[in-house]
C-alpha cells in the first residue's frame, strides 16, 4: 500500500544545521575561547622554563665577553698607592680611586709622553702594595672577578705612572730651575705634587732603549719610580710590551669622575693622530655595540624561525 507523503532520493544526506551563536545577542563578538586562561597559563610557565634553562648559557657568554672586553678592550683598575697623587688617589685612609684603562689607543701605536699608564713592572721591582693572592680557585676566581671591575686590590706587579719619555730620547734631572729634562728641554710638568728636595732630585743622564720607557710618580716623593730604579738592568726603565693599558677615565668616587688627559709635557705635538680622552674610552664600548648586533640579529632570526 503505497504512501500519500511524496518520496525523495535515498541518496540524498540532509546537511547538519548551523551551530547557533551563544553570546548574549545578534553581532556579539566571537565566543570565549574554551581553555583560553589555562592555555596561557601554560605559555608564561613555558616562557619561564625556557628561561630557567638559558640562564646557564646567558651566564657563560656574560662571563666570555668580559673576559674579552678585559683582555682585548677595556679594564677597570684600583689604585693602589699613594704615587700618583693628586691626579689619582690612593693614599692610606682615603677612598681609592678607580679608573678604566683603556687598551684601544695601543693597538695603533705606543705610548706617548704624558699618558699615565698601567704596566707590569720588572722583576727587579719591588711591590708598592702587599697583596696576599687566595688559596684555592674560588677565592682566585673572586678575586679576578674584583680586579676585572676594579674593586679588589691589583696585583703586586701591577704599577700606574706617567710616561716622560719614549725609546732613544734622553732624560735627566736637573735644570736650573730643578726641573727633569727629556733632550736638553725642560718639561711642562703642572702636576707634580711633592716633589723631593732639589739635592736628591738629581738622577742621569739616561737614553731610553728602544722599545721601553721612563715612568715616574706625579707624587714625586712617594714614587718608587724609574729613577728609583735607575741602578738595575735596564736603567730603570720599562718595557712598551709591559703597558696593559692607558688610564683614562676615574669612574669612581663620582664627586671625582672625569676623563683623564694626556698633557703635551715635551711641548712638541704627537707624531700620529691623537686619540682624545673622550674618543678613548667610547671606542671600546662601539666597537662591542658593533659586534653586538649580528649576535642579536641571529637570535631574532632563531627565535622566528622556531615560532613558525
Amino acid at each position: 500500500m503505497s504512501s500519500d507523503r511524496p518520496g525523495r532520493p535515498a541518496d540524498v544526506v540532509p546537511e547538519p544545521e548551523e551551530p547557533q551563536a551563544t553570546g548574549s545577542a545578534a553581532g556579539a563578538g566571537p565566543a570565549r575561547r574554551p581553555g583560553g586562561r589555562a592555555a596561557r597559563r601554560r605559555e608564561e610557565a613555558a616562557k619561564n622554563g625556557s628561561l630557567i634553562r638559558e640562564l646557564p648559557v646567558l651566564l657563560l657568554i656574560a662571563f666570555v665577553l668580559a673576559l674579552l672586553v678585559k683582555t682585548f678592550l677595556v679594564q677597570a683598575f684600583f689604585i693602589p698607592s699613594g704615587s700618583m697623587e693628586r691626579t689619582l688617589h690612593g693614599c692610606p685612609g682615603c677612598t681609592g680611586d678607580r679608573v678604566l684603562v683603556n687598551k684601544v689607543p695601543y693597538w695603533f701605536g705606543e705610548p706617548e709622553p704624558g699618558d699615565i699608564v698601567v704596566f707590569e713592572g720588572p722583576e727587579s721591582w719591588s711591590p708598592e702594595v702587599d697583596v696576599q693572592e687566595p688559596g684555592n680557585w674560588l677565592s682566585s676566581g673572586l678575586l679576578w672577578l674584583g680586579r676585572a671591575i676594579g674593586v679588589a686590590p691589583p696585583s703586586e706587579d701591577d704599577f700606574v705612572k706617567r710616561v716622560l719619555a719614549t725609546g732613544g730620547q734622553t732624560v735627566q734631572c736637573c735644570d736650573p730651575e730643578g726641573r727633569v729634562t727629556v733632550d736638553g728641554e725642560p718639561l711642562d710638568e703642572p702636576y707634580v705634587f711633592e716633589n723631593t728636595p732639589l739635592e736628591s732630585r738629581v738622577f742621569g743622564p739616561v737614553t731610553v732603549p728602544e722599545g721601553r720607557l721612563w715612568v715616574m710618580g706625579d707624587h714625586r716623593s712617594a714614587s718608587a719610580d724609574s729613577k728609583a730604579h735607575i741602578g738595575d738592568e735596564w736603567s730603570g726603565t720599562v718595557a712598551v710590551d709591559d703597558v696593559v693599558g692607558k688610564a683614562a677615565l676615574i669612574v669612581w668616587p663620582l664627586d671625582r669622575f672625569g676623563t683623564l688627559g694626556s698633557p703635551d709635557i715635551q711641548g712638541t705635538e704627537a707624531a700620529g693622530v691623537p686619540v682624545s680622552g673622550a674618543t678613548a674610552v667610547a671606542a671600546p664600548y662601539a666597537m662591542g655595540l658593533v659586534g653586538a648586533v649580528p649576535l642579536t640579529a641571529w637570535r631574532r632570526r632563531r627565535r622566528r624561525s622556531r615560532s613558525g
